[in-house]
């Protein structure tokens, strides 16, 4: 009799299940739609890439085509870059060259350098005593012999005089060069920095220019972007006509289309980064000969890490902005009848 009780008792145990609390629903509420989302991205990536691999003539030839337009414009921006680096470097040596009186002799020279060093602004200074100067032109220029037949020196004394402050170019020590050359026995007095201003607008013509350029070049990179992915899409339509029929919306066919975009543009950026070091490594030989001309140790340097990440994704923005310029009209377009 118990074991009959306990037997007719079991079922009675059997109580139906617990229904879940609210924030248990909640998070498998908000968690489906967000899952099906990130689902349908990875399709879309993966479509995408299957797309680029099948094609890959095709694919080389965009992405050919689009490094070119991207490395031209970086390629000139980071070699002017690199040389008005090369124009800072020389305007910190800039100095003022005073040139004494021919009446001015060595022990007159030295009282006026350190007059000259009591100055505001004024670093430091050195002598250039006339008749070494003479000498070492001698031995360097060639004409010795006929530089022995002068019946006097013609060089003058030399006082180069560095400022503390270049700030404000040759404008700013406009001042300091009246004054010095209010001196007693002072003859002309240079400011050598007028070259490196002009290097300095030249540099700002070619940035401007190459400003320029690479709008023009964006523009025709986003043409360029927004037809390739047209021909994608036209010859698709049977398959876009065929999604929308079963309910596909326009954001679903969109979405490979954006991917493909994205893949052309990282691609095309990574050849570019490629191109540009490439070209700056075969210009620093001949660039390096040139400084040598001049006595200098320049050379051009590697194309910064920051400049090819910021290459990289300017390029990727690029290609999904040209993308999105196609698909957008394209696919509202294409529509069953």
């Amino acid at each position: 009799m118990a074991a009959n009780q306990n037997k007719q008792s079991k079922p009675a145990d059997k109580r139906p299940a617990k229904p879940a609390s609210g924030a248990a629903r909640s998070r498998r509420s908000w968690r489906h739609p967000l899952r099906s989302w990130g689902n349908s991205h990875r399709d879309s990536a993966r479509l995408a890439l299957q797309r680029v691999a099948d094609s890959p003539f095709s694919t080389l030839m965009i992405v050919l085509v689009m490094s070119i337009v991207l490395a031209l414009p970086m390629g000139l921006s980071v070699l002017i870059d690199q040389v008005e680096r090369l124009g800072i470097d020389w305007q910190r040596a800039a100095q003022l060259s005073v040139y004494l009186q021919d009446d001015v002799d060595l022990q007159a020279a030295g009282q006026l350098q350190e007059q000259v060093e009591a100055l505001p602004g004024v670093a430091a200074t050195q002598l250039l005593d006339r008749e070494l100067a003479l000498a070492e032109f001698q031995q360097h220029s060639g004409l010795g012999d006929a530089l022995q037949q002068l019946a006097y020196n013609p060089l003058p004394n030399v006082i180069l005089v560095m400022p503390e402050s270049i700030e404000g170019g040759a404008g700013a020590l406009r001042p300091l060069r009246d004054q010095l050359a209010q001196l007693g026995g002072v003859d002309e007095v240079q400011i050598d920095l007028l070259w490196v201003e002009r290097l300095t607008s030249i540099l700002k013509m070619f940035e401007r220019f190459t400003g320029g350029l690479a709008i023009l070049l964006i523009v025709a990179l986003l043409l360029v972007m927004a037809n390739t992915i047209r021909l994608s899409i036209e010859s698709r339509r049977d398959e876009i006509l065929v999604v929308k029929l079963v309910g596909g919306t326009d954001a679903f066919v969109r979405r490979p289309f954006l991917y493909l975009g994205v893949y052309y543009g990282v691609l095309a950026g990574a050849l570019a980064w490629l191109l540009v070091a490439a070209g700056l490594a075969w210009l620093n030989g001949t660039v390096q000969e040139v400084a040598a001309l001049y006595q200098s140790d320049f050379a051009l340097s590697n194309m910064p890490v920051s400049d090819g990440l910021l290459l990289l994704a300017g390029a990727l923005l690029l290609g999904l902005a040209g993308a999105w310029l196609a698909v957008g009209r394209h696919i509202r377009d294409i529509e069953p009848q």
